[in-house]
C-alpha cells in the first residue's frame, strides 16, 4: 500500500545558497540596432556618390540644353525719327541661318533697345507696309532686304537676307547712344528664341 504520508515540496532556495549567473554572451540593451549607424553606410561614402550623381546630372543637363534652332547676324540698323512723336522707326536688315535639322517657321518678330534709360521693345510692323514707309523715309531703305514675316517658313540649312521694320518709343537722340539693339526671332515649337544684336 502507498505511503499516504507524501514527501514535503523542496524548499525554496535562500539568498545564501542562490545559484550562479550563467555564463555566455549578454545582450547591451543600451545598444540600439535601427540606429543609422548600424543601417546606413559611412557617410563618407554618401558624400562621394551624391556628389557623383550630381556631376552626372549637371553634365546631361549642359549637354541637353535647348539650343536656338538657327542662328545669323545683324547687319545693317537704319534709323529715322518719326517728326514730333518721340518714335524711331528702326529697318533691321540681317542675315538668318537654320540649322540642318528641321524646317523653322517664325511665329513673331520683335526687336530689343537697350538705352541709357533702360531697355525698349517693339513689334516688327507688317511687311505690306514697307513701301508706304519707305517712301516716307528713304533713309530707311538703305541695304534693305524684302520682309521677314511671322509664318515665314525656312527650310533644314537655309539661309536668307530679310528686313524688319520696328517702332520703338524713343527719340533719335538715345537711339544713337544705345548700348545695344536686338532682333528676337521666336519660331514655333521652339523654347529658345533667336536673338541677332549689335
Amino acid at each position: 500500500m502507498p505511503d499516504e504520508n507524501p514527501s514535503p515540496p523542496p524548499k525554496a532556495p535562500t539568498q545564501s545558497q542562490s545559484t550562479p549567473a550563467p555564463s555566455g554572451p549578454t545582450i547591451n540593451i543600451g545598444e540600439e540596432f535601427g540606429t543609422a549607424k548600424r543601417n546606413l553606410p559611412p557617410a563618407r561614402i554618401v558624400v562621394v556618390t551624391a556628389i557623383g550623381v550630381f556631376v552626372i546630372v549637371a553634365i546631361v543637363a549642359f549637354l541637353q540644353r535647348a539650343k536656338p534652332q538657327g542662328g545669323g547676324s545683324l547687319d545693317n540698323v537704319a534709323a529715322v525719327e518719326i517728326p514730333n512723336q518721340n518714335v524711331v522707326l528702326v529697318a533691321l536688315t540681317f542675315t538668318l541661318r537654320n540649322s540642318p535639322e528641321k524646317p523653322l517657321w517664325v511665329r513673331d518678330i520683335r526687336g530689343v533697345v537697350q538705352t541709357v534709360n533702360g531697355q525698349l521693345s517693339g513689334d516688327a510692323v507688317s511687311g505690306v507696309d514697307f513701301d508706304r514707309y519707305f517712301q516716307a523715309f528713304p533713309a530707311l531703305k538703305m541695304n534693305a532686304q524684302p520682309a521677314l514675316s511671322p509664318e515665314d517658313k525656312l527650310q533644314p540649312g537655309q539661309q536668307v537676307q530679310r528686313t524688319v521694320v520696328l517702332s520703338f518709343a524713343v527719340n533719335m537722340n538715345d537711339f544713337n547712344r544705345r548700348q545695344s539693339v536686338a532682333l528676337v526671332i521666336q519660331p514655333y515649337d521652339q523654347p529658345v528664341p533667336i536673338v541677332l544684336s549689335k
